[in-house]
């Protein structure tokens, strides 16, 4: 039983952090950061396109679009 609990636990040894000039900032506001730049520059392209008209629910579509592109972004870095 303690196996078990000490094997669960050997992933908290220490957070995910990059050193940028100097300061440690945790990897998941960067990678927040990079999808929600990705989504500006996709919306771009959907009005460009004539797509963003068509959207349903922008608000919630491009929120989806934005944790989607996270997650995304934190699978590929880190994974």
């Amino acid at each position: 039983m303690t196996l078990a609990f000490v094997a669960a636990l050997t992933a908290c040894s220490a957070s995910p952090s990059r050193n940028i000039l100097g300061s440690y900032f945790p990897t998941w506001m960067i990678c927040a950061l990079l999808g929600l730049l990705g989504v500006v520059v996709l919306r771009a392209v959907f009005g460009k396109a004539g797509i963003d008209a068509a959207l349903p629910m922008p608000v919630v579509v491009y929120l989806c679009m934005w944790i989607a592109m996270t997650l995304a972004i934190w699978l590929l870095w880190l994974g």
